[in-house]
């Protein structure tokens, strides 16, 4: 009798744990959810860049806020000519394959990016360079306003020598 008791015991103990965890199909589901979203969202993003009617901005227009200053060196393998002194950044990674990643997608936007590194072994994906600090301004709120909501942290980068 106890036998059967300690069984019947062990097996509601068994159910109520199992009964907790998760079921693999609320995730499945939850993750085929999100990557439609996903999805929709690039195809929206393509139909406006079609259309590219990002608007120029004047120097009255212009903000110069988050612009930093550090020393940074051009990653292996990239074009010297690519990096001026006002740079326009729109990803920091410390994964090359992150940086790499994003530096391939703004080549087939058309864009000409380059990597540069930082002191501290930050991957810096630069889509644009200038001399003047304005036209930098001007070319990073472009870019913002042509790819919203993304790179809406783009800023500048002052180049220490």
């Amino acid at each position: 009798m106890k036998k059967i008791l300690l069984f019947g015991m062990a097996l509601c103990c068994v159910l109520m744990l199992d009964s907790c965890k998760s079921k693999s199909s609320a995730y499945k589901t939850a993750y085929d959810q999100a990557r439609t979203n996903n999805t929709a969202t690039y195809e929206a993003e393509d139909e406006d860049l079609e259309d590219d009617d990002t608007e120029v901005l004047t120097g009255e227009e212009v903000s110069y806020e988050s612009v930093k200053s550090e020393k940074v060196k051009l990653a292996n393998g990239e074009d010297e000519s690519g990096l001026k002194r006002y740079s326009v950044v729109i990803g920091s990674f410390k994964n090359k394959t992150n940086a790499y990643s994003l530096k391939e997608r703004m080549i087939a936007e058309g864009y000409r990016p380059v990597v540069a590194e930082n002191d501290y072994g930050m991957l810096r994906v630069i889509v644009s360079s200038f001399d003047s600090k304005a036209d930098a301004a001007r070319s990073r709120d472009n870019i913002k306003s042509k790819y919203a909501p993304n790179f809406q942290d783009a800023w500048l980068l002052e180049r220490k020598y």
